[in-house]
Parts: C-alpha cells; structure tokens; sequence
C-alpha cells in the first residue's frame, strides 16, 4: 500500500512563544510523532518563525515552498497543529482550499478537529475562521492605539535606533560614541548643500566607524535627527532644527545618483514650465573647425522625451546663460523685494486653511488608530497631509526683512568677483543656499523670475 506523504508545517510568532509555550521545537515533536504514529512520510518540514497571524501569506516564504511542492503533486496531505497555525481568514483559507483539491491534497489538524469533507465542517471552519479575524482585526487596533500614545510620549518602538542615537529608557538619546560624525555629516551638507559629496565625506574621514552610504543618506532625510515624529515636534533630542530640516527637504529633493561626478550649478533649482519637472543637467559636445572638440554645460526637462504633449514646450538652456542672467538679476531683485517689505508695513494674509488641514490629519489618526485603514495607506496620506501643510504655512508666512538675513550675509564686499574665484562645488553651494527655485516662460523659454530661499 503507498504511503501517504505528508508536508509538516509550522508557524508561530514570538508573542505566542512567549505566552502559550508552544514553540517551534514543540510543534514540529507534536507533528513527527503523530505523522509517524499514522504511518505518514515526512516529505519535508515548512517552518515561519517569527511571523505573526496578519502576516499576508506571499511573505510567508516556507508556506510559499509548501505550495510550489503541492502544485508540483509532491504532498498528499498537510499536518499542522491549530487551525489558525494555518490560516487565520476566511479569505486566505478559501484561495489555499482551491489549489489544494486541485492537486488532490488535504490538511488536518492534529490537536483540533476539523473535516472539509462535509458542508458542516467547512461552515464550521468558516465560523471558527470569521472569529479568529476578528479577534486579529481588534488585537491589532488595540495595538495601534497604544503604540500612538508611546510614539506621542517620545518612545521608541521601532527596532534598533537610527545611527547617532542610542535607546535609553525606550527613548531615543544621541550617542556618545557617533554623535560627532552626525554632526560633522551635517555640517558638511550645509557646507557644500550636495548629500552626495557630503555623505563620502565622513564615509572617506571615519572608516569602519562611518554609517554607510545607505545609512547617510537616511540621516539626510530623516526627521528624527530634528527631534520630530509625524506630529510630535519633541519626540528626541535633535541634531539640527527644523528649519534646517526643511532646508534639506526643500533644496536636496531628488535621488542620491553616486555615480554622476559633473557638478552642475543649478541642479534641482530649474523649473520646467511645461510641466513643472526639475531640468536635469548634460554635457552638450561640439566639434570646433580645428577638428577639436569642446563640452558645455546645458539642462533639458527629464520629460522631454517621455510625454509626447511637452514635446517643442520644454526648456534646453545653457549653463551660462542661466549664470549671466542670474548674476545680473540676483543682487537687483534682493534689494527690491526687502525695499518692498520695509515699504509695505500691513501685508495682506490670505485664507488660511490650516485648520482644515490639520481636521483632515485628525481624522487619518483615528481611521489608523481604529483599524480602517493600513500603515502604510496612513503614512502615505499622512506625508502627503503633511507637504499640503507645509505649503499651506508657507503662502500664509508673513514675510519680514530678517527673513533674508542669511541671504544678505552673502553680498558683502565685491561679492562677485569672490564668487568667481569660486570651484564649481562652492558655486553650486552659493546657489543653492540663495535660491529655491528658477522659472522661465512657456513661450519663450527665457529665465522669468526666481524664487529666494527663505
């Protein structure tokens, strides 16, 4: 007579390890001796260790190998312990159930009964399946309510702390040992405004005790290091403030791309007016009448080429006009919006709709907190909440002369002829410590205007 063969899975999250016992040793005893006792050969063992009941099943890698060798008609039957060892919704129980009869296998359980064989015994395990989501859905909102009251206390509760930080009675304290290359990390950053040259910086300064390029790259768009989470403005100690934060997010918004090592001007500053997209910078090759051959800077919309109705309305401009006209226009145009304000003592405030803003992210945290909607659905619609709001603060700014300080600090002396004695790094720096974005007009593709950074 052939032997049944029989595919023994296993799965327990570390809560169940810790409260019931029933570890992954136990169950995989339990399950040999009762396949060996019924005459059953062991094909192979299935083991997910750590994983809790909510953890969709395509990442439950092992159950994923149990189906590739039951697709392959390898197993005749699946031992598990407990019904929600296996399945924990009706959902998930129903997709498996029909790959399993279509290839001829079945499943028990050995310390519960269970038949899918009789219509009683798969309403049964529809009912029994129905109340194990249920207990799930509601552990999960409890869980999320008491994790947003640590998070709003300033407690860590993601795993290990970021680089530059250690955990110290569940919150976050900067790190005796690392706390300098943070800092030296930032102070680079806002030294040249570039993450890239940054970052290799204290990579090349530091060695083995450098973060690594990955991490750097973190710290620089983190808003831990200036002490905020989500709405908690106080949630650690902070490496720079928020403003600096802003600053970062604000000039340095695209990608890392290590490998481009030409330094462009104005990269990230140059707005498209066909579609708004940041002009992307290319070295322009030119064959002179002497047979040689001579590179120049120029920048073209990233789209020019992926969206058929912004073909002949993008921007291709040279690297030198950008710079002449700017140097020309920068100084002018600083000394005529602060003659503006100081001239302008009542600005007008616009409709503000922070408040509604703010409403709409209250309602997001009970949604999340209740369970209605995923992690990662509220940190998207958070994020994005969170930039509407930003700008929302930004227009309502009632702008004052101060604001412009730092940029005034920059016009001392014959601030031009420092400026060109200048390496492309520092001139990039210049720029982007000055000026947010740069505009042009859709019709004639000349530089329109430009916005300070303040």
């Amino acid at each position: 007579m052939k032997k049944i063969r029989c595919g023994i899975y296993d799965r327990v999250s570390t809560e169940i390890q810790a409260e019931s016992g029933l570890s992954l040793d136990t169950q995989k005893e339990l399950l040999t001796e009762y396949a060996l006792s019924h005459g059953y050969e062991i094909v192979d063992y299935y083991v997910d260790e750590g994983l809790t009941a909510r953890k969709k099943l395509q990442n439950r890698k092992d159950f994923q190998r149990l189906m590739n060798d039951i697709r392959q008609d390898k197993i005749d039957l699946v031992l598990v312990t407990k019904l929600d060892r296996w399945f924990r919704n009706v959902r998930d129980y129903h997709n498996t159930q029909a790959i399993l009869e279509e290839h001829n296998c079945n499943w028990k359980t050995i310390l519960e009964d269970y038949d899918t064989s009789t219509a009683d015994g798969q309403l049964k395990i529809n009912i029994m399946l129905a109340v194990a989501q249920n207990e799930s859905d509601r552990t999960s909102e409890r869980i999320k309510v008491v994790f947003e009251h640590k998070r709003r206390n300033g407690e860590h509760l993601t795993g290990a702390a970021p680089y530059g930080y250690i955990t110290v009675n569940k919150k976050l304290e900067k790190d005796p040992e690392t706390r300098h290359i943070v800092d030296d990390l930032f102070s680079q950053y806002f030294l040249t405004f570039s993450k890239r040259r940054a970052i290799y910086y204290v990579v090349d300064k530091y060695g083995g005790k450098a973060p690594t390029v990955y991490q750097a790259n973190r710290i620089l768009q983190s808003e831990t290091y200036a002490g905020k989470y989500k709405e908690n403005l106080d949630y650690c100690e902070p490496y720079i403030t928020l403003k600096q934060f802003e600053t970062i997010r604000s000039v340095s918004a695209s990608k890392m791309h290590p490998t481009t090592y030409q330094v462009y001007l104005f990269s990230q500053l140059l707005i498209c007016p066909a579609c708004g997209a940041h002009l992307s910078g290319f070295l322009k090759k030119q064959k002179l009448k002497d047979g040689s051959y001579s590179h120049y800077k120029r920048y073209k919309c990233s789209n020019k080429f992926s969206r058929m109705e912004h073909r002949g309305k993008n921007v291709c401009i040279s690297e030198s006009t950008v710079e002449s006209y700017m140097l020309e226009h920068v100084y002018p145009e600083l000394q005529g919006q602060i003659y503006q304000i100081k001239h302008t003592p009542h600005q007008e405030r616009r409709k503000d709709n922070t408040k509604s803003i703010r409403a709409e992210m209250d309602r997001l945290n009970i949604m999340f907190r209740k369970g209605r909607i995923s992690e990662d659905t509220y940190d998207t619609e958070f994020d994005a909440l969170d930039r509407k709001l930003r700008e929302e603060q930004e227009k309502n700014k009632i702008v004052s002369v101060e604001d412009y300080s730092h940029i005034q600090q920059e016009f001392t002396g014959d601030w031009k002829e420092v400026y060109g004695k200048l390496d492309d790094f520092h001139k990039r720096a210049f720029w982007k410590r000055i000026i947010k974005e740069i505009y042009f007009d859709e019709d004639t593709h000349k530089i329109s205007g430009f916005k300070f950074l303040i």
